[in-house]
């Protein structure tokens, strides 16, 4: 079985090449490719995705599944062998219930759409997107039946990105943690608000941009095997933890918007970067589920990056940068103003107790679009009627409204509620953190991230895509995906903000 074994890797290897090989393709297409090369790009990012699919569903690899998962059996269950066995037969099952046409024609389909896309949201008309949209939201349902019988339509596109989970989990978690957080949001606007308008003045680009490499790098972004580049939404893509590449958004008039993004990208990066580097070339090579992914950047960017010892190290440096604009900012009013709680139009800038109210709206949407309840010609309208119920707030324009988010146009019908389960899974990590490190604060303080990285690193980098995500969140933290510790943090946190 050793031969069958080693004959498995070395299939595997070629295929994850020519996956990885297509994301350098979409990651070009967002960072650097001219607008024209679009239908192109479309083609080549098929083809690899074509030949991806076809390896993986050929003869040879689906008779070594065959093989292998008996064998696997006899392995210790949290060996190595055995879960790239157990995750090659996931992936396996996943491309073998879907024709490689299909795949082909999505993976088109989505090229084209993130260049419509980015057209609309440039000239806030979501019109010029609707039709690439329309294709999406019918090859999503398509998709969908190809793993029929369900539970709920819904369910195959969740469980892409977070395996095992089931929309009525999601659901039930979002029933009982969105009357939680109205309560507290409530209870803040009835206390004096906070004043962050000087966020808002004008802030050089390139003094923005410096310091959240200053930062990032203290964090432990490693740009020996990765880089930052600008494009219209922030992502993090990786092609190996040597290659793990990160872009953010600068915004001259709201500083926040470019370095929160660095951090909170920068969160993703390490997690690709502290890999088992044994995975490479394997489907164990990546986050554990995008849940388990986003927990790690929103730890960055919220839990660590809008933190008082955080900015007790950098806030002196960040005024050096800013001195017209901060230089008359005490640290206190800089603390309250990062972490404001306002009803707010766009979800990346949301403060942390509104922003789970964004995800629970695109859940919302994506559900009925997939059943039909919703057409995607009536979505700016939609969009607007519950943003104004959810948050009070009402987009004037497509481009602070429905077309905010590059989500859709990528295919990621199924994406949106990892986010909320990361700040869930966030707060569970956090607790225990802490506990462990007692002097973590201090640690902050004098800005060293060292510990912080390598605890995140040996409890949840190293181990990939080797456990699943609730069973790994059990390994760490002792329960499941549990709602009570964000609350907490949020509790404590803005009580002592505002005064509650």
């Amino acid at each position: 079985m050793k031969d069958k074994l080693n004959k498995l890797r070395e299939l595997t290897a070629e295929i994850f090449d020519i996956y990885n090989a297509a994301q350098i393709l979409e990651w070009d297409q967002q960072v650097n490719m001219p607008p024209k090369g679009a239908e192109q790009r479309g083609n080549q990012i098929a083809t690899l995705q074509r030949m991806l699919h076809t390896r993986t569903i050929s003869p040879e690899y689906s008779k070594l599944m065959e093989e292998l998962v008996d064998y696997a059996d006899e392995l210790d269950p949290d060996s190595d062998d055995a879960r790239l066995i157990k995750e090659c037969k996931r992936f396996y099952d996943q491309k073998a219930k879907v024709p490689p046409e299909f795949t082909a024609e999505f993976y088109k389909a989505v090229t084209l759409a993130y260049s419509a896309w980015e057209k609309a949201r440039r000239e806030s008309d979501f019109k010029k997107f609707q039709p690439d949209l329309e294709k999406i939201v019918e090859l999503r349902r398509q998709y969908a039946e190809y793993f029929a019988p369900y539970e709920h339509v819904y369910d195959p596109l969740l469980d892409y990105f977070e395996p095992g989970m089931k929309t009525a989990e999601v659901q039930a978690i979002f029933s009982a943690l969105r009357p939680q957080q109205v309560e507290l949001i409530q209870a803040i606007a009835e206390r004096p608000q906070v004043d962050y308008s000087f966020l808002t003045l004008e802030y050089d680009e390139q003094k923005q941009w410096d310091f959240g490499v200053e930062a990032i790098t203290k964090y432990g972004y490693d740009w020996e095997s990765g880089r930052q580049d600008k494009s219209p939404h922030p992502f993090t893509t990786g092609f190996g933890v040597n290659d793990v590449r990160i872009t953010t958004r600068v915004d001259r008039k709201y500083l926040p918007t470019a370095l929160f993004g660095s951090l909170h990208e920068c969160g993703h990066a390490l997690y690709g970067m502290g890999i088992n580097p044994a995975y490479e070339r394997t489907p164990l090579a990546d986050g554990a589920s995008y849940a388990v992914h986003e927990s790690q950047s929103r730890t960055y960017e919220n839990l660590v990056g809008r933190s008082m010892p955080f900015w007790e190290h950098f806030y002196p440096r960040l005024q050096e940068f800013f001195p017209t604009q901060l230089g008359n900012i005490d640290l206190e009013t800089f603390y309250k103003g990062i972490n404001k709680i306002q009803p707010s139009l766009i979800r990346v800038e949301a403060d942390e107790a509104t922003y789970n109210l964004h995800i629970m709206l695109r859940l919302e949407i994506e559900i009925a679009l997939m059943e039909g309840a919703l057409a995607v010609k009536d979505l700016p309208e939609f969009w607007n009627a519950r943003m104004k119920e959810y948050l009070s707030v009402t987009p004037p324009n497509d481009r602070l409204g429905v077309l905010q988010d590059v989500h859709w146009s990528n295919g990621y019908i199924g994406y949106f509620s990892t986010y909320a389960l990361g700040n869930l899974i966030s707060a569970q990590l956090w607790e225990k953190l802490n506990s462990d490190i007692p002097d973590l604060a201090d640690q902050f303080r004098r800005g060293d991230f060292r510990e912080l990285r390598e605890w995140l690193r040996t409890r949840i980098h190293v181990h990939g895509k080797k456990y699943e995500p609730q069973e790994l969140v059990r390994k760490v933290t002792g329960s499941a995906i549990d709602p009570a510790p964000y609350m907490k943090y949020l509790r404590t946190k803005y009580s002592e903000i505002y005064g509650l």
